[in-house]
């Protein structure tokens, strides 16, 4: 027997408690047959003006982010999706791996993250070795996402930060806000461009840029998503979301 909706996967994701844009990205994404369940860590809406401001939201993930994963895994998903961007890139790529490996052991099934899985989407595209990246954070967050693409070998031309001030006005970012991000970073000459922070809702205004920019633009979302699809066995073709999701 198995789930009358989830019959080919569940997926459990956790997210931050602020987050209003990872849940309705990936139903956007779905297949049929698969559900996601998704697990809020409890976190206020921090201000995130300054670096001091931006590392003390980073600390305060800790201490409910075991407990929601505990909450999220009574349903029995077999795959856990990280749905908060930041920790995933912190330390870089060994720190990054460190973190893998202690929700893995947490939840006992396969997880994905979002760090991990913007690699795993950029080397769909072999050619690409220079990028930019587009963030809502501050210097001390632009610098982590930075060091971890670069302990992968890629050229960081520039991060366009937009410097969100707190946590739920992530999500208040605006259409211009980001497509100006985007055109910023390709005119610097970029091979790709990569967006981090899961509460900017970025999948849809991405694909668009693919078309008229003429470069991958991977939203992290979309990353995540297909990465945890595709880990899955899961090999549906998503469209409107961007080449990773229609081609790969």
């Amino acid at each position: 027997m198995t789930d009358r909706l989830g019959y080919r996967l569940k997926i459990g994701i956790v997210i931050p408690s602020t987050n209003t844009t990872v849940q309705p990205e990936t139903d956007g994404m779905r297949p049929t047959g698969v559900t996601n369940h998704i697990g809020r860590i409890h976190i206020p809406d921090l201000p995130l003006g300054n670096d001091a401001e931006f590392e003390t939201m980073v600390d305060a993930i800790g201490p409910d982010l075991y407990p929601c994963i505990d909450r999220v895994m009574t349903c029995k998903p077999a795959h856990l999706v990280m749905g908060m961007s930041i920790p995933t890139f912190w330390g870089g790529k060994a720190g990054s791996e460190r973190l893998l490996a202690r929700l893995e052991e947490r939840a006992k099934v396969p997880v994905t993250m979002g760090s991990a899985a913007c690699i795993a989407a950029l080397k769909c595209f072999p050619a690409v070795k220079r990028i930019g990246l587009l963030t809502p954070y501050q210097p001390v967050g632009d610098a982590n996402v930075a060091r971890y693409f670069s302990d992968h070998g890629y050229e960081i031309a520039t991060v366009h930060s937009l410097k969100r001030p707190s946590e739920v006005q992530i999500a208040h970012a605006t259409e211009l806000d980001i497509i100006d991000g985007f055109k910023t970073l390709a005119a610097i000459g970029v091979d790709a461009i990569v967006q981090a922070g899961t509460d900017l809702a970025a999948i849809d205004l991405a694909a668009e840029a693919e078309r008229w920019l003429g470069i991958p633009v991977i939203a992290i979302n979309a990353a995540t998503y297909w990465c945890a699809l595709r880990r899955s066995g899961i090999d549906d073709r998503v469209h409107h979301c961007g080449s990773l999701l229609a081609l790969h």
